[in-house]
């Protein structure tokens, strides 16, 4: 890691490959030597189109996604994306399933309300989100509209583990996967669609990815006609995500980290070196005699986001402090539940959590 850099925590926008940022440095006022900015492109000329196809390229070879599926490059982050899809997909007389797994899952299933009706199929929020329910906890209808899960819970710092089982649900599976999106391998044919905000693993804030199988964009095209043109998906679809001015900089950012990802490996190497970065933390957690506690139970324990309190406020205040002053940023809990958390994804180097690992260490051995 550059000596330069910080050790960057946050939980988004969140930290960018070294490498990626000289690569974006080096072709910012020529790129391609085309004499201008990739900014400054035209987003219909050739030299922005063969980034945007090259994007939507390596997302389909990374993710292993066949033809029956369509990537889209849209914007308004996953809070657009909440209202989006019962808008095209939650007709009157049909109820939509929300797995409540934290905040975020809870404030989509609030917008859907707006539009149609829905219920929650499982819930851990009595046990303050700590926990993904069990799989035959949750409950499910082949009436269902679909079924939409949060894929990882960056407040509360817990993840799904497993997505076999969702093959056995008979209705759409949709999933926000905001903040663990190609942080490993993941069977994308057990969801009919997906979307995420790149300000976490992919790029800056800007860009939002819908990976949504194409037959059931055409089995709600009629009722889809009622809505404005560009809240509908067969919209984003036949224009290629040009249907307005995307956010090109953004694009060209998020396929920049895909060939970074490619580089190191593909998501199978992105998954072995996220688990090794969680380990040292939560290693840490548990090795602190009750010193530091995690929030989510170790079934359900994130590899993007590693949450936990300490014995008091005031000795959380102190880390935090002698935290910042070792140049580590980010490292705040959620205001909805205080204590610590430490954001770990793809581009945070094994150092930082390495240096990390030993701080929590240090402090624990002093305080305890």
């Amino acid at each position: 890691m550059p000596s330069e850099r910080i050790h960057n925590f946050n939980a988004g926008p969140a930290a960018l490959p070294a490498s990626v940022l000289r690569v974006a440095q080096d072709e910012l006022l020529n790129y391609k030597q085309t004499g201008m900015s990739i900014m400054e492109h035209s987003h219909r000329g050739n030299s922005y189109e063969q980034v945007h196809e090259e994007a939507k390229t390596l997302i389909k070879e990374l993710m292993n996604i066949d033809d029956r599926y369509e990537v889209l490059f849209l914007q308004g982050g996953a809070s657009h994306q909440f209202a989006m899809i019962p808008y095209n997909f939650l007709k009157r007389g049909t109820r939509a399933n929300y797995v409540l797994t934290g905040s975020w899952s809870e404030k989509a299933k609030k917008e859907a309300n707006y539009i149609g009706q829905t219920y929650s199929g499982a819930s851990s929020k009595a046990d303050h989100y700590t926990y993904i329910p069990a799989f035959d906890t949750i409950k499910t209808s082949k009436d269902d509209a679909y079924i939409h899960l949060t894929s990882n819970n960056t407040i509360y710092g817990t993840a799904w583990t497993d997505y076999e089982p969702l093959k056995e649900w008979n209705a759409p599976v949709f999933a926000d996967m905001s903040s663990d999106i190609f942080s490993r391998p993941i069977p994308v044919d057990h969801f009919d669609l997906i979307y995420a905000g790149a300000q976490k693993n992919l790029g800056p804030s800007g860009v939002t990815v819908v990976i949504v199988k194409r037959d059931l964009v055409e089995r709600f095209a009629e009722h889809a006609e009622q809505l404005p043109a560009i809240m509908r998906y067969q919209t984003h679809i036949e224009g290629n995500s040009l249907y307005n001015t995307p956010p090109t900089f953004a694009i060209y950012m998020m396929k920049t980290v895909l060939t970074w990802i490619k580089d190191q490996g593909g998501l199978e190497d992105m998954k072995r070196r996220n688990e090794q970065k969680a380990a040292l933390l939560y290693h840490a957690i548990d090795e602190s005699n009750g010193f530091y506690k995690g929030h989510s139970d170790n079934a359900s324990r994130s590899l993007m986001n590693v949450t936990w309190t300490l014995p008091t406020e005031e000795l959380t205040k102190q880390f935090l402090t002698e935290a910042s002053e070792k140049l580590f940023s980010g490292l705040n809990g959620h205001r909805s539940v205080g204590g610590v958390r430490a954001s770990i994804y793809n581009a945070v180097p094994l150092e930082s959590c390495e240096v990390l690992q030993s701080f929590m260490d240090e402090f624990a051995k002093k305080h305890r």
